[in-house]
C-alpha cells in the first residue's frame, strides 16, 4: 500500500539557505512558505494516488505505471540517495500540482566531484502563474549546491532560456544530443 514515506529527508528542503536564491519572488514565497494551502516536500509513495503522474503527463508521456513498478522505482531511487524528486502539494485539492527532479551524478573528473542535473520541471496548468516553477527550480538549485555539486545543469527549449537565466543558468558550449530507444518490456 502507498504511504507517506518520503524519497529523501524533508529537512534538507527546510535547511536550504534561501538568502542565496537568485530569483525574485512577488509575493515572497519559500520552501517553508510556498503559498496558501501549499506544501513543498519530497515525493512520497502515496503520491502515486495523489496526481503525480497527472502532473508529469503535462510535460511528457507518463502514467500507465503499475503500483508495483512505481514502488520498485521509488525504492531504487531511495536506496541510491542520488534522486531528489520534489513536489508541491495543494492541500485544499489533496493532490500534487507541481514537480521537479534533481539527480546527483558522481564523476571521476574534478577529483571525483558530483554534478547536479535538474529534469522534469512541470507545474499543472491549473496552477501556473503562482511562481511554483520558480520555487522548484530555486529549491533544487540550492539543494544541488548544498549537496556539494560542482555544477548543476538542465535542458530546456530555446523559448525557456530567459526563465532559467533568472537562476544563474547560462547556455554552455556543449551540444545536447540524444539517441532514443524503444521501451524495453
Amino acid at each position: 500500500m502507498p504511504d507517506d514515506t518520503p524519497l529523501f529527508d524533508p529537512q534538507l528542503l527546510l535547511e536550504l539557505d534561501w538568502s542565496k536564491n537568485t530569483a525574485a519572488f512577488s509575493p515572497l514565497i519559500s520552501p517553508r512558505e510556498p503559498g496558501d494551502g501549499l506544501v513543498l516536500r519530497p515525493l512520497c509513495r502515496a503520491d502515486l494516488q495523489h496526481g503525480f503522474f497527472k502532473v508529469l503527463s503535462q510535460l511528457t508521456e507518463a502514467g500507465g505505471v503499475s503500483p508495483e513498478r512505481f514502488a520498485s522505482t521509488f525504492e531504487h531511487m531511495q536506496r541510491t540517495g542520488d534522486y531528489y524528486v520534489v513536489v508541491v502539494e495543494d492541500l485544499n485539492l489533496g493532490r500534487v500540482v507541481a514537480t521537479a527532479t534533481l539527480i546527483v551524478e558522481h564523476k571521476f573528473i574534478r577529483g571525483c566531484a558530483s554534478r547536479g542535473r535538474i529534469e522534469e520541471v512541470v507545474v499543472s496548468d491549473e496552477c501556473r502563474g503562482r511562481q511554483l516553477g520558480k520555487l522548484l527550480l530555486s529549491a533544487l538549485t540550492l539543494l544541488s549546491r548544498r549537496l556539494g555539486c560542482y555544477k548543476t545543469t538542465l535542458e530546456c527549449k530555446p523559448q525557456n532560456v530567459p526563465f532559467y537565466e533568472k537562476f544563474g543558468y547560462s547556455a554552455s558550449e556543449e551540444t545536447y544530443m540524444q539517441n532514443r530507444f524503444s521501451p524495453q518490456l
